[in-house]
C-alpha cells in the first residue's frame, strides 16, 4: 500500500508545526522498523504504519481547545478526527476501525490487545523518551513492564540503556 498520500495530507494538516511533523515521522519510522522486523502480515503492517502517521492527529485541536496535548484529550478527540481524515482514501472499513481504535488508545497502556497496538506504544515511547528527556529509571520501567517485542526492547536498549545484546 502506498501510504505517501496519507503522510503528505498529515504534514499539510500540521500547518507547519515542525515538532508535530517530526514526531509522527519518527514514530512512523520506528513502527515500520519494528513491524517489519517482527514479521507482521502486510495488512497489519499497513494498519500499524497508518496509525503511526495519524496517532497524534488531535494535537493541534487539543492545544487550541484545552491548552495542552494531554494523552486523554488526544485519545478522545483523535478518534473522531481520524475517521474524518481517512474518509477520502478508500481504505477497508476494518482497517479504518482499527486505526481509529489505535489512535483512541495510544496513551492507554493497560488495554493492549494486539501486536499493532503494542508496536505503536513502543514506537511512540521510543520517540517520547528522547523528546521529553525521560529519566533512565522511567525508561527501564517501561522496558521491564510494557515493552514486549524483541525489536522494541532491542531498540530501547541500544538507544537509551546502552546495552549490547
Amino acid at each position: 500500500m502506498d501510504i505517501t498520500p496519507i503522510m503528505i495530507k498529515m504534514i499539510k494538516e500540521a500547518h507547519g508545526h515542525h515538532h508535530d511533523i517530526n514526531h509522527f515521522m519518527k514514530v512512523h519510522s520506528f513502527a515500520r522498523t519494528i513491524g517489519l522486523k517482527e514479521n507482521l502480515p502486510q495488512e497489519l503492517q499497513d494498519t500499524l504504519e497508518l496509525a503511526a502517521i495519524v496517532h497524534d492527529i488531535a494535537c493541534p485541536l487539543c492545544r487550541e481547545k484545552y491548552g495542552n496535548t494531554l494523552g486523554k484529550y488526544q485519545e478522545q478527540e483523535g478518534m473522531i478526527l481520524t475517521r474524518t481524515f481517512l474518509e477520502e482514501f478508500a481504505l477497508p472499513e476494518e482497517m479504518v476501525e482499527r486505526i481509529v481504535y489505535l489512535v483512541g488508545h495510544h496513551h492507554t497502556l493497560n488495554q493492549i490487545d494486539g501486536i499493532d497496538y503494542q508496536i505503536l506504544i513502543e514506537a511512540d515511547y521510543l520517540v517520547n523518551a528522547d523528546e521529553s528527556q525521560y529519566p533512565i529509571q522511567a525508561i527501564q520501567n517501561m522496558y521491564d513492564q510494557v515493552f514486549k517485542t524483541a525489536t522494541g526492547k532491542q531498540l530501547l536498549e541500544y538507544i537509551y540503556l546502552k546495552k549490547d545484546i
